[in-house]
């Protein structure tokens, strides 16, 4: 990622913040999706605890490479220049995954993906490098195999991860091409105590940053064995404090502080601050499922299909406008990019840090 790149999503971010300010105070709708998520399969090679798409007895229809091709050209023929994240499932288990992310460097399309690491072998850690990728992150849940093998569910992942960081490396250096790769860990009852630990291992083993998000209630495993429960909030707070310390020191922390804080409420299940609101994720999130359904949030209904509509029609159709409205008003406390991103000054700081990193 160049700075040239992020000057342009820059302008893009700063636009779509004047028309956030706009719906917000006078309910005028200028708005335009900046952040895009492609989920390309719900299959996946792993068993992660948090996860239930591993134990699903059917998976959703998977839209074809093709379908997704046409599905990016839709978005593009609206917003012009912009970034999305792929993820799954796990992506490189799809066949042709690497040759969408080249398409969309082809076409001046910022690709990024998200990944458990256990297909980031040599051979596809130089095609994805040759795809020119927005950039690679690798879900990390621990600092050493025991504790991150036992939390994905699979023998032999933080070893195969580590490689594939490496691998990615080597390649960016034999080919010329630089993009971040990030770290990001979901924390939980069974590894806060070690998230210092984890940052260095990132810095360690040459990663761009480290992005922390808490694991959110889903498998029985995250209500009975991963949730950080009243009596240990103190401490978790105490390694909260110790990351923000970390971070002015120099540590490659991508979270801001307010989000890291923003954590302990999160395990106590607690309404969104005032602070923190309105939401802003129905005015600038467009999730691609792999059917090609189209949400702005995933906590309400789908809005349109992108196989189906295109994606301006679907942005300003009447399913999205009334989702748009009853996000605003929502205060459920999610620490997605409706918080982490909450004013222009969060994304020149994210923007930054990458460049500095």
């Amino acid at each position: 990622m160049d700075a040239l790149t992020l000057s342009k999503l820059a302008v893009k971010h700063t636009q779509n913040a004047f028309a956030e300010s706009l719906y917000i105070n006078y309910n005028y709708d200028m708005t335009k999706p900046v952040t895009f998520y492609g989920i390309v399969n719900e299959r996946c090679n792993v068993k992660c605890r948090q996860c239930e798409y591993w134990r699903l007895k059917e998976y959703k229809e998977e839209m074809t490479i093709e379908e997704w091709q046409n599905a990016l050209l839709s978005v593009k023929e609206f917003v012009g220049d912009f970034s999305i994240n792929f993820s799954g499932g796990e992506p490189y288990i799809k066949k042709g995954f690497v040759d969408l992310l080249a398409f969309g460097h082809q076409n001046g399309i910022n690709c990024g993906v998200t990944t458990n690491g256990y297909c980031m072998t040599k051979e596809n850690a130089a095609k994805t490098v040759a795809a020119h990728p927005f950039n690679v992150n690798m879900s990390l849940d621990g600092h050493n195999a025991e504790l991150h093998d036992y939390l994905r569910g699979q023998p032999g992942l933080f070893d195969r991860l580590s490689k594939g960081v490496e691998y990615l490396r080597q390649e960016q250096e034999k080919q010329g091409v630089q993009f971040p790769i990030n770290i990001k860990p979901t924390i939980n009852k069974l590894n806060f105590r070690h998230l210092p630990d984890i940052v260095k291992w990132a810095e360690h083993l040459g990663a761009t940053t480290v992005n922390f998000q808490p694991v959110n209630r889903w498998t029985q495993e995250t209500y009975e064995e991963l949730w950080i429960e009243d009596e240990e909030l103190a401490e978790f707070e105490q390694m909260i404090e110790l990351l923000i310390e970390m971070k002015k020191n120099g540590a490659p922390i991508m979270n801001s502080d307010e989000v890291l804080r923003l954590m302990i409420p999160h395990f106590r299940e607690e309404k969104a601050p005032p602070e923190s609101r309105p939401c802003r994720v129905g005015l600038r999130n467009f999730w691609i499922d792999t059917r090609g359904d189209v949400k702005l949030c995933d906590e309400y209904p789908v809005v349109g299909n992108i196989k189906e509509q295109s994606a301006r029609e679907i942005w300003y159709g009447e399913k999205a406008q009334e989702i748009r409205r009853q996000t605003v008003a929502c205060g459920k406390l999610c620490l997605i990019t409706c918080v982490s991103q909450k004013t222009l000054l969060d994304k020149v700081a994210m923007g930054l840090k990458l460049l500095r990193n």
